[in-house]
């Protein structure tokens, strides 16, 4: 496992959840340096080396956003495949195949690789992202290790919801989505936890 510059570090995902981020890096700033070096040992960035041998981070994008916010400029990460030697359409369709990118926008339509962001932190806000892991961590579905699986649940909540456009509208919103989760609407989404009705 080796260590690798943050601001180095290319995104594969368009968006991220902003609520998120604040939350993990107001963590990150709170520990001692010791519990904050052992923080971020237990999550190494995922890495796939694409042309030129730049480096992509396939998850924890929110991690590496809130490290940057909090002061830190490397990450421990471990390299899952080398893909320099592809050109970038063989690289992005690779990716593609093996769930490592999410090319949509916060309104879940799907753009360009092209529009991919340069760096983790300059990601787009996805409210419903960060609604996703607001009812996971209420008991909403269990975490999985299924690729993507929170932007699976933010779309099945940015369909069936209104957008919160407020800290209130989001706080509310949460119950709301963690009953929906539980409901036979969401069966077949990673980490289901059953219908409830």
């Amino acid at each position: 496992m080796g260590k690798l510059d943050i601001e180095r570090l290319r995104p594969t995902q368009m968006t991220h959840g902003e609520r998120e981020i604040k939350q993990k890096t107001a963590m990150y700033a709170s520990l001692s340096a010791h519990d904050l070096d052992m923080a971020i040992a237990e999550k190494p960035v995922p890495v796939v080396y694409g042309p030129g041998g730049a480096p992509y981070a396939t998850d924890h994008h929110h991690v590496a956003a809130a490290l940057w916010r909090a002061g830190i400029r490397m990450v421990p990460f471990v390299l899952v495949s080398d893909l320099s030697s592809l050109t970038q359409a063989e690289f992005w369709l690779t990716l593609e195949n093996n769930a490592w990118t999410y090319p949509y926008d916060p309104n879940g339509r799907r753009v360009s690789f092209t529009e991919m962001p340069v760096h983790v932190w300059e990601a787009a806000n996805d409210e419903f992202r960060s609604l996703a892991a607001a009812v996971r961590d209420a008991g909403g579905y269990e975490k999985t290790s299924v690729p993507l699986e929170e932007f699976r649940w933010a779309n099945l909540f940015r369909g069936a919801l209104p957008y919160p456009d407020s800290d209130e509208a989001f706080d509310a919103l949460i119950e709301r989505a963690v009953k929906l989760a539980k409901t036979i609407t969401a069966l077949g989404l990673p980490g289901y936890l059953g219908s409830q009705a």
